[in-house]
């Protein structure tokens, strides 16, 4: 079933406002955001290699649990890019007709939900199973995601609503059922295998 979401019709006033905000605001601010909504992705892909790094310095089931993130965040990415064709929501920018800091995407690329939240969200949310000092850090850089979508125009508000909520079940239910005592036990298996220098480190 193909809903055909028109977004304009659940914020469209607030994503007008957001996107009139930024137009007037400082050109050093519109800079800094949008360079942030473009990279700021690496930051979390940062935050995951550090976190397995700390982890093998625990334990050998750390270092699964934080090996597991990244599943997570692919996960997350995969039921958004699912969800995507059958909401078919088309980007705020083509629908509004509003200039916007970031280009408009190309007809048939939907915008609900929001991929970057669901990254940064799945992401921060798995990375709190690791390390809760990550995770936070994560967190509201995740919160900064999903603002900056709305800063440069690709996206509604409810878009990376929907795109954080995604992230966060998802990697919530991917992480959880790791922690019921599997990581322990694929430790082990891992362990005897030429995988073993991923999970602690060897003298």
């Amino acid at each position: 079933m193909i809903l055909s979401l028109d977004g304009s019709s659940v914020d469209g006033s607030l994503y007008t406002d957001v996107v009139n905000m930024a137009r007037h605001a400082p050109g050093w601010l519109d800079g800094a955001v949008s360079a942030w909504s473009t990279y700021g992705l690496l930051l979390f892909a940062v935050l995951m290699a550090y976190g397995w790094w700390r982890a093998r310095r625990t334990s050998a089931a750390a270092s699964v649990t934080a090996l597991a993130v990244p599943f997570a965040v692919a996960a997350a990415y995969g039921v958004d890019a699912a969800l995507k064709p059958l909401v078919r929501e088309e980007r705020p920018c083509r629908s509004l007709r509003v200039a916007t800091l970031e280009a408009c995407p190309a007809p048939g690329d939907w915008s609900f939900p929001s991929n970057h939240a669901a990254i940064a969200a799945a992401t921060a949310v798995a990375l709190l199973f690791v390390s809760r000092r990550l995770g936070a850090i994560a967190v509201a850089a995740a919160c900064a995601m999903a603002a900056s979508r709305v800063w440069v125009g690709a996206h509604y508000p409810h878009d990376v609503a929907a795109g954080l909520a995604v992230g966060t079940l998802t990697a919530l239910l991917t992480m959880s059922a790791l922690r019921r005592g599997r990581a322990e036990a694929l430790a082990l298996r891992l362990l005897a295998t030429p995988l073993r220098p991923l999970l602690t480190v060897t003298s």
